[in-house]
């Protein structure tokens, strides 16, 4: 290898690690369960951009409804899941529309 393109290697090299750190990072999906009438966990944090995916494993139908925001995971049977992704930080209270003493909160940090 001459020394200029050994140079060029090196500095390229170099650059690598920088570049990579500089990647956002990857959005990720959280779970949250419906069982025993109840959303588990209760509250959720994530990051701006994730997704939470709901899982009923209750007899019943369940939803996850979001009304202040406008969203809704629609109507979940037995092991059907519903998911939402999440943009804009703050916090999202919700309930399931059939059951409204079920509750949940999803926090989005920026």
């Amino acid at each position: 290898m001459t020394d200029i393109s050994r140079r060029a290697f090196l500095i390229t090299a170099a650059a690598v690690p920088a570049s990579l750190a500089a990647l956002p990072a990857a959005a990720a999906t959280q779970d949250v369960t419906i069982q025993g009438m109840a959303f588990a966990p209760q509250t959720i944090t994530i990051a701006a951009g994730d997704t939470v995916r709901w899982t009923n494993q209750d007899g019943a139908p369940h939803t996850a409804t979001f009304q202040a925001a406008g969203m809704d995971t629609g109507r979940l049977s037995r092991g059907g899941t519903g998911e939402l992704t999440f943009a804009q930080p703050g916090t999202y209270d919700y309930v399931c529309a059939i059951h409204p003493s079920m509750r949940g909160r999803v926090v989005v940090t920026g």
